[in-house]
């Protein structure tokens, strides 16, 4: 088990064991799944980040408009 404390700022620092399984080096990405009161980290692919990034610039010019959201309020 690897711990950390909490700073005044809300942050932690991530255990060497944590980074080494999880292959974080500096400048990468993180995200937390949160299920209840579980929380798992996983690193961020940056070719992932950089998809979602693309994905999210496209759905938003695709669709985003009121209309857009009345049409499918009831699906």
């Amino acid at each position: 088990m690897s711990k950390s404390t909490v700073s005044s700022k809300g942050q932690v620092t991530i255990p060497k064991r944590v980074r080494e399984v999880l292959n974080v080096v500096a400048g990468d990405e993180i995200y937390y799944d949160v299920s209840g009161r579980t929380v798992t980290l996983h690193r961020l692919d940056p070719f992932d980040a950089a998809f979602h990034a693309a994905l999210g610039a496209t759905v938003a010019e695709e669709w985003g408009s009121a209309g857009d959201d009345k049409a499918f309020d009831d699906l």
